[in-house]
């Protein structure tokens, strides 16, 4: 039975632990507002981009013209996973869902034969799944210094992936985020990227090109591919924003009724040691 001062203590340090998760819910909830808004407000021009490169890929198809971002190389046996997550813990299962998507799908591939790369962003993805492919990994970018993603993070990764593909060192490429739908709700979604597929509704209107689509889309695809990066970015951090919202609150309540039950073990404790010593007393009493 731990004393008086150890239960006294206990709720001293766990009334400290709870201000400090209310403090840190209350800033995921002011930046959760700006993440979101940022969020939804790429989603329109991130849609009809994928529509215009619908539209185009679907002109283009496999045609020799091609580029080789929308074509390929013809294989698919070398997979680059870009695990997007974040650079901070404290935000519930957030980090662990992506890592988690991510090392399902590399178990799946090289129990095919397929050779996989890992290029991880956020150092949370990283340590986790170091544990197990570390042998996979090929290069980490660092954004523990950008207090505000931008497009230029983007570019950067973009660039990376590119000039990767450009040298041959894989395939496919695909990233690895989560989507934000509420605060409690984010989902893991994997995303290829590389040979670039898009989604989108065509009007089924012809169009005369100048210049031709092959061209256009040689410069409107690695536009693409920042473009998706950049909005799966966005997404990241909303959800990011989220569950340490969720999971804050969750830990500040959690809090709260450890500081009822160690006030109620304290209070009984203090009273039995009252009552023991005024039983003393009385005994005392008695035996003059």
């Amino acid at each position: 039975m731990p004393s008086l001062k150890d239960l006294k203590n206990k709720i001293a340090s766990v009334k400290n632990t709870r201000k400090i998760t209310k403090a840190m819910q209350m800033v995921s909830a002011a930046k959760l507002r700006r993440a979101q808004d940022a969020a939804e407000a790429a989603r329109p021009y991130a849609e009809r981009m994928n529509a215009v490169m619908a539209g185009l890929s679907a002109s283009v198809g496999t045609s020799e013209g091609a580029p080789r971002l929308l074509a390929g190389t013809g294989r698919d046996q070398v997979h680059l996973l870009v695990v997007m997550t974040a650079e901070r813990g404290l935000c519930g299962g957030f980090n662990s869902t992506i890592a988690r998507l991510a090392r399902v799908r590399a178990n799946e591939l090289l129990a095919q034969g397929k050779t996989v790369k890992i290029l991880t962003v956020g150092k949370k993805g990283r340590e986790q799944l170091r544990r197990d492919l570390e042998s996979n990994m090929v290069g980490h970018i660092d954004l523990s210094d950008v207090k505000r993603v931008g497009y230029a993070n983007a570019q950067g990764i973009a660039r990376d992936v590119l000039a990767r593909f450009d040298a041959g060192e894989f395939d496919v490429a695909t990233i690895f985020y989560n989507r934000f739908q509420s605060v409690i709700s984010q989902v893991p979604t994997a995303q290829q990227i590389i040979p670039a597929k898009f989604e989108g509704a065509t009007t089924g209107a012809l169009y005369d090109y100048e210049p031709s689509e092959e061209a256009i889309l040689a410069d409107l695809l690695p536009r693409g591919v920042a473009t998706q990066i950049f909005t799966a970015l966005l997404e990241n951090g909303a959800s990011e924003q989220g569950a340490r919202m969720s999971a804050m609150d969750n830990a500040t309540r959690n809090a709260g009724d450890m500081i009822k039950k160690y006030t109620t073990i304290y209070n009984r404790s203090r009273q039995a040691a009252i009552t023991k010593e005024l039983i003393e007393i009385i005994s005392g009493a008695e035996a003059l």
